[in-house]
């Protein structure tokens, strides 16, 4: 390869590649929710490794760097509501930090391109189909734990309505994402050689997606009749002291009006005030639900005076024995405690040196102390939840480790309030619907504004609330046992994917 010669034909191109990747990138955010155009995905990725072509590794960071900007961007813009509404800061300031996260975000897939054309310059399949998914897969993962991770965006969410889900309960997301990095290749490689035999290739995991998608993985037991509760409560007033009150009465007249249900769940925070202080009132609603029978599973904060750690809780009450034998206790270890926390939102780092500098780093219920990473599933009328509060449902290599063979349910309680009517909620359902087809489990989300949801073992939707609307979700599914290969392995097979296809790729190099 004559890198002076590539970098001249760069140069003279440049706009016209500038440009086009800028294109593709913008394209593929229209992949995920809530445009879902998931054939965009297939487009705008064999779009970037046609730039990619025969130019030099830092050519092809600054493309890439540029592609995902114009991905991310667009589609991660919603973070601003929390910054400007409720963060107190001007909207120029908080374009320039999304704009900041955007581009730290984007390094990872400029990483992984230059390393591409640094050591797998020639074109080809092995640089194709060998290499550049294997290096997409390694910057996904980056971008999914440095820093406590951020892994929002990876592309198997953009396929959450196709056949390629059908790799979850095996691979997990990131064989989807896999999935699609190979089909975007073998469709430039068409390009490049004209023969249909490459096509054969997205064909072949189309078809063996649909395949894997006919299996059960998980073995289905009792229906339970769940009452979803969503008080669309303003996220301005939600933290207002004065309105705890007509908080708490909303939410106790829509669960009186569905006192018929087997397990009522209400959302993140939904009390919204500290366990220490709200004693009585947990003590009085759990024997309530005891004395009709109903399992009882709510978001509320502790404060471990011991430790002087405040915690962002779900607590499993009511009914939680069949029998009846275990009632709510202040402090009990039926609860979950949120292990993986927002920063900024939750926690923030370096505190002491950020909080006087703007409003922005004092926000509500942001000094929390993290959980454990395991954690007992929660009980409720003899059943087992899985538990994950909000933005836990990014990290299911972490949920993974609390899901057991005799785990039935998975929980998410959430608060999208802080987003608004953006785009944020609707890509956090269907990231928590992933969830359900890895695990093979039935979801259940109760939100505090939308978008409550339930989906089977198979991520098909049982039920649905919109975004602010007051109202009580009723579905009923089956409990679940057992576990999706998943479940068990983890990444571990993917890992292995990669290392053998990076090792016969060296090999044939060599070659």
């Amino acid at each position: 390869m004559n890198w002076n010669n590539s970098s001249h034909r760069y140069q003279s191109h440049s706009k016209y590649a500038l440009w086009s990747v800028l294109f593709f990138g913008a394209l593929l955010s229209f992949a995920f929710a809530p445009y879902k155009w998931w054939p965009l995905a297939f487009i705008s990725m064999a779009g970037l490794l046609y730039f990619l072509e025969n130019i030099s590794p830092k050519a092809a960071f600054k493309l890439t760097w540029l592609f995902a900007m114009a991905m991310n961007l667009p589609s991660l813009w919603w973070i601003h509501v929390s910054m400007t509404e409720f963060g107190g800061l001007p909207l120029p300031v908080a374009f320039l930090l999304v704009a900041l996260l955007c581009s730290y975000l984007s390094l990872y897939p400029a990483i992984a391109a230059w390393l591409l054309n640094r050591f797998f310059p020639k074109s080809g399949y092995v640089r194709l189909l060998l290499v550049f998914p294997v290096l997409w897969l390694f910057s996904d993962w980056a971008i999914g734990h440095i820093l406590t991770g951020f892994p929002w965006m990876w592309l198997g969410y953009s396929q959450i309505d196709n056949w390629l889900t059908g790799y979850a309960p095996i691979f997990g997301v990131q064989g989807v994402t896999l999935a699609v990095v190979l089909s975007a290749a073998t469709l430039l490689l068409f390009i490049q050689n004209r023969q249909l035999l490459w096509l054969l290739i997205p064909a072949f995991l189309f078809v063996i997606g649909y395949g894997l998608q006919t299996q059960r993985w998980t073995t289905e037991g009792d229906e339970v009749d769940f009452a979803l509760v969503q008080g669309n409560i303003a996220q301005s007033l939600k933290w207002d002291p004065n309105n705890i009150k007509p908080t708490l009465v909303r939410y106790l007249d829509l669960t009186r009006a569905n006192n018929d249900a087997d397990i009522v769940i209400w959302p993140e925070s939904a009390i919204p005030a500290l366990e220490n202080e709200m004693r009585e009132f947990m003590i009085n609603i759990d024997d309530a639900m005891r004395s009709q029978h109903i399992g009882f599973i709510t978001g509320i904060q502790y404060y471990d005076q011991s430790e002087d750690h405040y915690y962002n809780a779900v607590i499993g009450s009511g009914l939680i024995d069949k029998d009846g034998h275990q009632t709510y206790q202040y402090g009990q270890k039926n609860r979950w405690y949120k292990a993986h926390l927002v920063p900024v939102g939750e926690f923030v780092p370096f505190g002491d040196l950020l909080r006087p500098i703007a409003p922005f780093f004092n926000m509500p219920m942001s000094s929390f102390s993290a959980g454990n990473e395991v954690q007992p599933n929660i009980l409720s009328k003899g059943y087992r939840f899985a538990t994950a509060i909000c933005y836990e449902t990014e990290f299911s290599e972490e949920m993974r480790k609390n899901i057991h063979t005799d785990t039935q349910f998975l929980v998410n309680v959430s608060n999208d309030s802080w987003f608004g009517s953006s785009d944020g909620p609707l890509q956090h359902m269907e990231i928590a619907r992933m969830r359900a087809m890895e695990f093979g489990k039935p979801l259940l989300r109760a939100t505090n504004s939308g978008v409550t949801v339930a989906f089977d073992g198979k991520g098909h939707t049982l039920g649905i609330i919109p975004q602010f609307k007051e109202g009580v979700l009723r579905v009923k599914t089956k409990a679940t046992t057992g576990t999706t290969p998943y479940t068990q392995w983890g990444s571990i097979p993917l890992i292995g994917f990669c290392i053998l296809s990076l090792l016969t790729s060296i090999f044939l190099r060599r070659r």
